[in-house]
């Protein structure tokens, strides 16, 4: 049997994007800090998103129907923190600006990229919730709306500048 705290240690080497997933709805205003968020599916687009049941706001996620990932740069471990302290939501959102799309969920404007989605089902694993997520609106920092074909040779990575925040072995590590 694997003890869950050598489960942890293993996972704390896998690198994983920054995120700070959040709602807005009935249920109320509400965002946490995540790393356990994947593609699924570009067809339809679909994000799976993990959260633990215990945390103070699940009921209102599951509520709400909705979320936004939102994938954070290396510039902003402040607004991971905040979505990771026990602040109150209020407070949390003071961190950044934020705006909306198509769900009404939360949006923060200076992200590398946010994905606004209707949670389509949800699947008890253990501690956790796992939503499955269905992608209706994107919104991504200094990107054209529709890239357009270059020629190999020209072919350059474009926001070279850009950077992202990632976690590995328990602490922020910036790359790109």
């Amino acid at each position: 049997m694997i003890e869950a705290t050598d489960f942890r240690n293993g996972m704390s080497l896998l690198a994983t994007a920054v995120n700070v997933v959040t709602t807005e709805g009935a249920a109320g205003r509400y965002g946490f800090t995540a790393s356990a968020v994947c593609s699924v599916t570009d067809t339809p687009p679909t994000l799976l998103v993990c959260m633990n049941q215990a945390t103070r706001s699940h009921a209102n996620f599951v509520e709400n129907k909705t979320l936004s990932v939102n994938v954070l740069g290396a510039h902003q471990e402040h607004i991971s923190n905040a979505f990771a302290s026990p602040l109150d939501s209020e407070q949390r959102f003071e961190h950044g600006s934020w705006t909306k799309l198509e769900t009404g969920s939360p949006i923060l404007e200076e992200a590398l990229v946010s994905f606004d989605c209707e949670i389509e089902s949800t699947q008890t694993v253990g501690t956790h919730s796992v939503f499955m997520c269905r992608v209706v609106a994107i919104k991504q920092e200094n990107a054209p709306s529709t890239p357009k074909p270059k020629p190999l040779e020209s072919l350059q990575p474009s926001n070279v500048d850009i950077q992202s925040l990632i976690y590995f072995n328990r602490a922020y590590h910036h790359v790109g």
